[in-house]
């Protein structure tokens, strides 16, 4: 049996366990992420149905031979119509009674007519199987690490395009071609450089706003390989800097300094992200920093766990997570320094490596 078969293995045992305990007798896997994570199918349609004895993916016709290669030990369901009448065929055919979905992800259409059609069997919300991402294996530490380092290096190259006069898609563009030519496979998501006052604005897409002289610019940014996304932000600002660039900046990145420096395995989110958040607010700025301290980043560029004044969940061993505090000031400008780390039984393990300290560009 070769590793990759060992490693779904496993993963396919923990899920038919959480099937198990919350009382179900099989499992729709509709959301790609864990799609993916539990069968190894990397495709954009197939859901998988998972009971204590089996374990099938319903395709349509594009992904018949690819789920062969990918996912050898899942019996494979040719839906010739709509996938999830092919995945409510698969449950009559083995008389499930009670069949978890993931809530979060399947619209409340698709769940009625799942209903409709295993009736008079029951089709309930099954919650935590995103969980059973959280603890990363050591290559897929690996892979996010070659990710982030792809990330770090395009960075560098697009760094002297930073400068008063650019426009902040120009250096969106720029920056997602070197992390392809770099070897990404495509980039995380939609990157954010956002100058002047729209460095306020946490998600700030990049637009064609020319940056200014005196200004912050926020850049976040994330590489793609092989499925696993990195995620990193710097600021930047363009001189001439005044002390109020400099307070907030500082602010931030002793919030920063101070979570990193707290983060272990053990640790609820909250408290990680009071770690930062209490920085923030003793230097005056609570009302400024609205959003998480992080989250889990992975398959998915948002999943759990959270570092957020919410999460009671233990962080265990093993999660990748962000560290990224920030200050936003409407109508002014805003700063947010973001690292990705590997959560350890003694603290943290920084992926990302770009330096933070202060860049006054054109100084």
């Amino acid at each position: 049996m070769s590793e990759a078969t060992l490693l779904h293995t496993d993963r396919l045992t923990r899920v038919r366990e959480r099937v198990s305990s919350a009382g179900l007798d099989a499992v729709v896997i509709s959301k790609p992420q864990n799609v993916r994570y539990v069968t190894g199918f990397t495709g954009s349609a197939g859901i998988a149905v998972v009971t204590s004895t089996q374990a099938h993916l319903v395709l349509d016709f594009r992904y018949l031979e690819q789920a062969a290669v990918q996912a050898p030990t899942f019996g494979r369901v040719y839906a010739k119509g709509p996938l999830i009448e092919g995945v409510a065929g698969v449950l009559r055919d083995l008389n499930v009674r009670r069949a978890g979905v993931e809530a979060d992800t399947m619209p409340v259409g698709t769940f009625q007519r799942l209903q409709t059609a295993v009736s008079p069997g029951e089709v309930a919300p099954l919650e935590g199987l995103d969980a059973l991402r959280w603890q990363k294996s050591p290559d897929e530490v690996q892979t996010i690490r070659r990710a982030a380092s792809i990330a770090d290096a395009s960075f560098v190259d697009v760094l002297p395009l930073i400068r008063p006069g650019a426009r902040e898609r120009d250096i969106a563009i720029e920056l997602e071609y070197r992390m392809k030519q770099r070897g990404a496979d495509r980039s995380g998501f939609d990157i954010i450089v956002a100058s002047g006052p729209r460095s306020a604005l946490p998600h700030g897409v990049a637009s064609d706003r020319v940056i200014g002289p005196g200004e912050f610019v926020t850049i976040d940014f994330g590489a793609v390989v092989d499925g696993y996304t990195s995620d990193c932000t710097r600021t930047l600002v363009m001189a001439p800097a005044g002390d109020r660039h400099r307070e907030v900046y500082h602010v931030v990145l002793g919030a920063q300094e101070a979570a990193l420096a707290a983060v272990r395995a053990g640790m609820t989110g909250r408290e990680v992200d009071a770690a930062a958040r209490t920085r923030i607010a003793h230097a005056g700025y609570a009302e400024a920093f609205g959003h998480s301290l992080g989250h889990g980043v992975g398959l998915a560029v948002h999943e759990g766990p959270t570092l957020s004044p919410r999460e009671e969940a233990v962080l265990p061993p093993g999660a990748v997570v962000s560290v990224e505090p920030g200050v936003y000031l409407p109508g002014w400008g805003g700063v947010r320094i973001e690292d990705l780390v590997v959560i350890t039984e003694g603290g943290c393990e920084v992926l990302t490596h770009l330096p933070k300290t202060w860049l006054e560009v054109g100084a």
